[in-house]
Formats: structure tokens, C-alpha cells, sequence
């Protein structure tokens, strides 16, 4: 009896040291500071944009799957949209030293160069092409001209090149000259269907504007409105802004949700898919910035991320590990296809996209570093060679090892917008941007009217 009284608690202490070197061994991000983890993460998502592009035009793939099937056979597939995301990465990627300045402007060649001879359509490029030709592939049968809204997010991104290499080298300052020919070429008052005061997202050369659908506020087409008053040859007027895009003030819509404030109205919903919070502002400086409609830009995108996180702690459909460490509802891959997830119940089906919180570290970095650390953990479950993976669900078990370039290209962005406010820098300092955004009354918190400073 006294030898098994002995032997009990030498099991337990045995038990117990098991468990501390569990728990160490588990939490694999605590040996790691928060710039070091910021810095693998960032370099392992911009991998997706480097290693991963489509080598013959040096753009994002739409998709890269680690099974490597591809249902629709569209592995060389290359996204517009998603390629400005990835094209701001590599801009970040350079900037960071991940390859050197010469080996980022040999890219950046590569990608204007398809650029200037892909289809374009009045200026503005498609959602898709084939990489190996640069010839349009329909994003659906009448979706086989000019986006653009999918051109807006191109030519923030280079926008921001032009600016980096505007004064650099002979070589830099050639390339800024050629982006600067694309980017005059865009027609956006072409976009307004017979110089209505709304901007439209599609035309199509077989079906012309069968698409039908005039974009108004609030959603992730901020940008494309100002771009198109920018613009210094085919510039909207500031009417085109207020009328379509606010229609006349209907845009501000004060409400509450959460327990949160909100102040724009947020089409088709209370409170939006996250990815409305950061797809305009990847090169959209939204610190300090204000309209009319708005009395700041970066209140109401930080307030729509607290939403979306009060949401998913909230968890009203009871998910599996939804809480102050997982949340983040967006746009993603979802178990049952694709889908835009947002904090309600009818569009929440327990999907969590990291690039939903990773990419809101702007305007939550506590929040979000507490969801980077937490996936982190998970280990190689959610996270592969080009970073975390586009979604998961534990509640369903789910965890599919596929990226989309439309999502991993916020993460690397905005991570280093947060390091550095690199992007931000850049695009808000060309000057069309910046004559722009005074053409339709934007501001700075100061009351000062933007400057060309």
C-alpha cells in the first residue's frame, strides 16, 4: 500500500510536466514577437504573388490549389483585381528586401508589359484572362469585356509603382512613364452609359451593357469612383461621385449594430462582408480622411471590424470556435462553393477567412494580432506555403488547403501599411490622386482641403 501511495503522486507530477511541455509546444507564436510573426506572415503571403504568379505575365493566378485540382481547369488562369493587391505585395515585398530592387523591377516590366498588349475594353481590363495569351476569359457569359471595379484595383496598384519609381533610375523612370500611358487610357466616362451620373461595372463588346448594374454606396467601390475623377484625360465629374455613388445623400444612413455606430449605408445589409473595409484602402490613406458623407473614413472602417468581430464572439449560431481569437467574416471559398459571408445570421454559415481580421490589422492591431497568433497555432492546418489558407470551419471540419489571390493580397498589404503605411504613402502622393480627391471634396481631419503635398 505505501509503494502505490508513492506512486500516485510521482504519476501526477509526471502528468503535469507533460502538460506544461504541451502547452509550450502548442503555443508556437508566444516564442515569436509581434514584428517577426507580422514578417512571416507578410513574406509567406507575398510568396503567393512571387513564386506562385503565372510565369509567362508575372500576375497573380486566380487560384492556387495544393491538391492541384482544378475543376475548371483554370490553374493559368491570372485575376486583374487580385493582381493589384499582389502587385502592391511585391511593391511591399521589395520594399522589405524579400528580393532585391532589381529583381522587382524586372517583374514589374514583365507585368506592364502584358498589360499593354491584353485585352482591354475602352481602356478597362476584364476580371480574367488567360496568362499565357492575355486574352479575356469570361467571369460569366455576359461578364466578358470591361470591369471596372477590377480595373480600379489595378490601377491603385500602379499608381503606387509609378509613384516608387517615378524618381528613380532611367530604367524605374521608363516604366513609370509606360504606366502612366495605361493608366491615361482608361475611359471611365465611357463606364457611364451615355454620360449618366453613375458609374456602371461591366460592358461587354457582344452584349454591351446587359450586366446592368450602376454602382452606389457603400461597398468596395469607393476607389473606382475617385480613380474615375482623377483620371486626367477621361476624368467623371464630381456629379457623377454625388449622385451615383451617394445618390444625393442616401449613402449616410446612422444605425447601429452590435451595440456599434455605423454611419453609411451599407447596400443589401446592415453591416458589410469585411472586405469592404479594405479593398478601396489598400492604396486610400484612410486616416483622417473625410466627405461629406462621411466624417471619418477610418472610424467607420474600424467600427464595421468591431461589428464583424462583436458578431462572431456574440456567435449566435453557435460555431465551433468562434471567438475573441477566431473571427473574421469575408468574401472566401465556403463549404458550399464561394460566398460573402457578413455578420447576420442569414450570411454567416461558420466560415472564418484570416484574411477577414489579418487584413483589418489597421484598424484593430490588438484584435487582429490576437486572430494571427491564434492561427499561427493551428499550424500547418491553416497555414502553407503562401500563407494562411483562404477559409476554414470547425464546426464542419473543413480545411481545405486552397488560396485565392483576391484575399491573400490584402493580408501583405495591409500588414505592411500597418508597418510602414508604405502604400498609403505612395498613392495617396501621386498628383491625379491627390486632384481627385479635392475634386469631390474629400478632406483631411484638420479641415484642411487635401493638398498636393
Amino acid at each position: 500500500m505505501k509503494s502505490v501511495n508513492l506512486y500516485i503522486p510521482l504519476l501526477l507530477l509526471l502528468f503535469l510536466a507533460g502538460a506544461c511541455d504541451t502547452k509550450k509546444s502548442d503555443g508556437a507564436s508566444g516564442t515569436l514577437s509581434d514584428d517577426a510573426l507580422l514578417d512571416t506572415v507578410q513574406r509567406r503571403t507575398f510568396n503567393y504573388f512571387w513564386d506562385g504568379a503565372e510565369p509567362n505575365s508575372g500576375l497573380a493566378r486566380e487560384r492556387i490549389h495544393m491538391d492541384g485540382v482544378y475543376p475548371e481547369n483554370d490553374q493559368n488562369v491570372v485575376t486583374s483585381g487580385g493582381s493589384g493587391f499582389g502587385i502592391m505585395a511585391v511593391l511591399a515585398g521589395i520594399h522589405r528586401g524579400y528580393v532585391t530592387r532589381e529583381e522587382g523591377l524586372a517583374r514589374m516590366e514583365r507585368i506592364v508589359s502584358f498589360l499593354e498588349t491584353a485585352d482591354r475594353f475602352h481602356g478597362a481590363y476584364p476580371h480574367w484572362w488567360y496568362g499565357d495569351t492575355g486574352r479575356v476569359k469570361p467571369f460569366g457569359q455576359k461578364d466578358n469585356g470591361g470591369d471596372l471595379v477590377e480595373t480600379a484595383f489595378i490601377m491603385q496598384a500602379l499608381l503606387a509603382v509609378h509613384q516608387y519609381y517615378a524618381g528613380g533610375n532611367p530604367q524605374e523612370k521608363a516604366l513609370a512613364a509606360r504606366i502612366d500611358k495605361l493608366w491615361r487610357e482608361v475611359d471611365w466616362n465611357f463606364y457611364r452609359q451615355g454620360d449618366q451620373n453613375v458609374l456602371y461595372w461591366h460592358w461587354s463588346p457582344e452584349y454591351g451593357w446587359e450586366m446592368d448594374f450602376p454602382v452606389h454606396g457603400y461597398n468596395e467601390c469607393l476607389i473606382m469612383y475617385i480613380l474615375a475623377a482623377a483620371s486626367p484625360t477621361h476624368g467623371v465629374p464630381a456629379a457623377v461621385y454625388h449622385e451615383g455613388w451617394a445618390q444625393n445623400g442616401a449613402i449616410v444612413s446612422p444605425h447601429k449594430v452590435e451595440g456599434i455606430e455605423l454611419h453609411l449605408r451599407y447596400q443589401g445589409t446592415e453591416a458589410g462582408p469585411l472586405f469592404w473595409a479594405q479593398y478601396s484602402f489598400l492604396g486610400l490613406d484612410p486616416n483622417g480622411l473625410k466627405d461629406e458623407y462621411c466624417p471619418d473614413y477610418f472610424g467607420e472602417m474600424r467600427n464595421l471590424t468591431l461589428v464583424n468581430r462583436a458578431y462572431c464572439i456574440r456567435n449566435p449560431k453557435h460555431y465551433k470556435g468562434f471567438g475573441p481569437d477566431c473571427w473574421g467574416l469575408t468574401a472566401s471559398y465556403s463549404t458550399d462553393g464561394y460566398a460573402a459571408h457578413s455578420p447576420n445570421e442569414r450570411d454567416d454559415r461558420g466560415v472564418i477567412a484570416p484574411t477577414a481580421a489579418l487584413s483589418s490589422i489597421v484598424y484593430t492591431p490588438e484584435y487582429s494580432l490576437q486572430v494571427m497568433r491564434h492561427l499561427y497555432d493551428m499550424g500547418d492546418k491553416v497555414f502553407g506555403p503562401y500563407g494562411f489558407y483562404d477559409a476554414f470551419s470547425e464546426t464542419d471540419n473543413w480545411y481545405p488547403q486552397r488560396y485565392l489571390a483576391i484575399d491573400q493580397g490584402p493580408i501583405a498589404v495591409m500588414i505592411e501599411n500597418y508597418r510602414s503605411g508604405l502604400l498609403w504613402k505612395l498613392f495617396m502622393s501621386h498628383p491625379d490622386v491627390q486632384q481627385g480627391l479635392r475634386k469631390l471634396g474629400f478632406q483631411l481631419s484638420s479641415d484642411s482641403p487635401i493638398s498636393a503635398s
